[in-house]
């Protein structure tokens, strides 16, 4: 009665190793930046450092949470898939900037 299609440990990357290979990255990824952060006081990189940092393990974040969790592979994936990712990171890409364009408008602007 069981089918290996329907198995949680099937061999296509989906099974529970992948999902906790996944996991453990992902709290790596997360325990860097906040070591960094929490132990300022007691490391000699400067905050430009720890800026980079924590900007690659973000980057590396997504790409974990893309590859382990949501099983997009970008070797692989069909077109839909590819103009969804394409979409997520145009709008990102707005709603950051335009974020920091009214940041730094409003800035300059009490400054004066």
């Amino acid at each position: 009665m069981s089918d290996s299609t329907t198995s949680p440990t099937t061999d296509n990357g989906h099974g529970l190793r992948s999902y906790l290979t996944g996991f453990k990255l992902a709290l790596i990824l997360t325990a860097i930046p906040f070591v960094l952060v929490a132990t300022k006081d007691l490391t000699s990189l400067p905050a430009s450092a720890i800026l980079v940092v924590i900007a690659v393990a973000a980057v590396l974040q997504i790409l974990v949470h893309l590859r382990y969790f949501l099983h997009l592979d970008l070797s692989a994936t069909p077109r839909e898939n590819m103009m969804a990712l394409v979409f997520a990171a145009i709008l990102i890409f707005i709603m950051v900037g335009g974020s920091f364009w009214i940041m730094f408008d409003l800035h300059r602007r009490m400054s004066i």
